[in-house]
């Protein structure tokens, strides 16, 4: 890891620090004045000027220069560079400068060392993300796909990244919506500027407000100083607000005014600031529906949804599935430091004939898995996981599945399994179940497989997914019984007609009378 560069004329100050961070394991490197600092950037101080600093805490008043105006200068050369500006000048007015500056956080002096640390320790971390994520962007394509409807999203990412126009995108969990925040923000007038991501459903209420918005100092308990939002970090950017159907409704009302005005409130502040943002979404939620039920704002719907662009799940782009698969080994290797591995033909079917209900976040898992797991150098059948060889087993192509939730679109076996319901004799059922018993001797761990699944693909909405296809086997196996009578049905699944009633409905099934 690069060193913690500190600046400070005061030598106390950096002796602190120096030996705090030390029995952290991060290394150091101090400097006396801006102009060290410069120098030992272009290389005027002996070294080849490559050396960076992963995270920078500087003084903002000293003899050999301003803290703030280094900041400024480190902005233009490094500017996803964290700095914390330190001072001893407590005042308002040294805090707006140095959050109008870029700062990734304001610390006042006399400061108590252990949170200091805390808070350069959580810089790092912030400094490392950033590392991470564009050194994955310059390694491997934006986005992969020569299936229509990947073209077609392309398509859609030109014709839309010269605009500042808010864009909506939706689509499942783990189909990659914040590939496409982050391509439209690389191809805008904006790409100069911040990309911010928050992912709304992820952070506490409690703390959402102030994670979005920023606080004042003694805005709460805990509110030792004066912090920026991320609305004022992506300022001249672009904010991405990821799950924004879990944005809790008081927020909602907030983020409307921003969207609406431009301006906002730190938590605990009586003056306006003003955002230069421009805001993108996404959700895997059907938003039209939460505003009906009223857990969205109508209001905040329509702001949202000037342009909506929908990912398709990776069952909608199978052909893609191989590319995919080559490019997320290969990815694999290069961050584990092994050798790439290879895929028979064989694996790779399978892979495209299984369901992917995490989509392509799953399948990178997958990759991944394999790059560990699997014994040779070459993938074969037998190598893929236990989930996909479990779903095969099943039933070439993935189990017949029901709508995974009330409302959702039927699948493209939901007609196959109704008509099972519907239309099958109890004979044929019996011999459906006999065949089915002969190829998973254990639909526990069938069950289990398919859990494990979800799990890891990133779904949020495990038991209810997993919930409605078990009632909904029970519910068809009980009409095909009794020829689609709902009430024998019911009678001999132990519930009642109205429940038996209401749970068709909610499923989207086809029964008889």
């Amino acid at each position: 890891m690069k060193p913690i560069w500190i600046v400070d004329d005061d030598p106390s100050i950096r002796f602190v620090l120096e030996k705090a961070l030390s029995r952290e394991g991060l290394p150091t490197r101090s400097f006396t004045h801006p102009r060290e600092v410069l120098a030992a950037l272009e290389g005027r101080d002996g070294t080849d000027g490559t050396d960076t600093p992963q995270v920078l805490v500087s003084d903002i008043r000293m003899p050999g220069g301003s803290g703030l105006d280094l900041l400024q200068q480190l902005k233009t050369r490094l500017p996803s560079l964290p700095v914390i500006i330190m001072t001893a000048f407590s005042d308002l007015d040294s805090a707006v400068s140095a959050f109008q500056g870029g700062a990734f956080e304001y610390l006042p002096k006399p400061f108590d060392v252990p949170k200091a640390v805390e808070l350069i320790r959580r810089a790092v971390e912030e400094s490392v993300r950033e590392e991470v994520a564009e050194l994955q962007q310059a390694q491997a394509p934006e986005m992969l796909g020569q299936a229509p409807a990947m073209q077609d999203v392309f398509r859609a990412i030109g014709r839309l990244s010269q605009s500042n126009v808010t864009v909506l995108v939706t689509g499942e969990s783990g189909t990659g919506k914040e590939l496409v925040a982050r391509a439209l923000h690389k191809h805008s007038p904006r790409a100069q500027g911040p990309f911010v991501a928050i992912n709304t459903a992820a952070i506490p209420k409690d703390l959402l407000e102030s994670e979005l918005f920023g606080h004042e100092r003694g805005a709460f308990t805990g509110a030792q100083a004066t912090r920026r939002g991320r609305f004022e970090q992506a300022d001249g950017g672009t904010l991405f607000l990821d799950e924004i159907g879990d944005m809790p409704f008081d927020l909602q009302t907030r983020l409307l005014r921003v969207l609406s005005d431009g301006h906002f409130y730190r938590v605990g502040g009586h003056n306006a600031v003003k955002a230069n943002v421009r805001v993108l979404a996404a959700t895997h939620q059907d938003l039209e529906r939460l505003v009906k039920k009223g857990a969205f704002r109508e209001d905040l719907f329509h702001r949202l949804n000037v342009i909506r662009l929908r990912l398709p799940a990776l069952r909608e782009r199978r052909e893609d599935i191989p590319a995919l698969t080559q490019h997320f080994l290969a990815m694999s290797a290069r961050q584990l430091g092994v050798e790439h591995k290879r895929v028979t033909k064989a694996a790779l079917a399978r892979l495209a004939e299984f369901r992917f209900p995490g989509n392509v976040r799953q399948l990178e898992n997958i990759c991944h898995w394999l790059t560990v797991m699997a014994p040779a150098q070459v993938i074969e059948l037998k190598d893929l996981p236990p989930e996909v060889l479990a779903e095969a087993d099943v039933g070439g192509g993935g189990p017949p599945t029901v709508p995974e939730r009330a409302g959702a679109a039927p699948s493209a076996n939901a007609g196959v399994d109704a008509s099972i319901a519907s239309h099958a004799t109890a004979e044929n059922l019996h011999a459906h179940l006999e065949t089915q018993a002969c190829t998973v001797a254990d639909w526990e761990r069938g069950l289990q497989a398919e859990v494990t699944a979800l799990l890891v693909g990133g779904q949020q909405d495990v038991w209810d997914q997993i919930l409605a296809r078990v009632e909904a086997r029970l519910i068809q196996a009980a009409l095909a019984e009794t020829r689609g009578r709902r009430i024998d049905a019911a009678q001999k699944l132990g519930i009642g007609r109205n429940t038996i009633t209401r749970k068709i409905q909610e499923l989207g099934l086809k029964s008889g009378s």
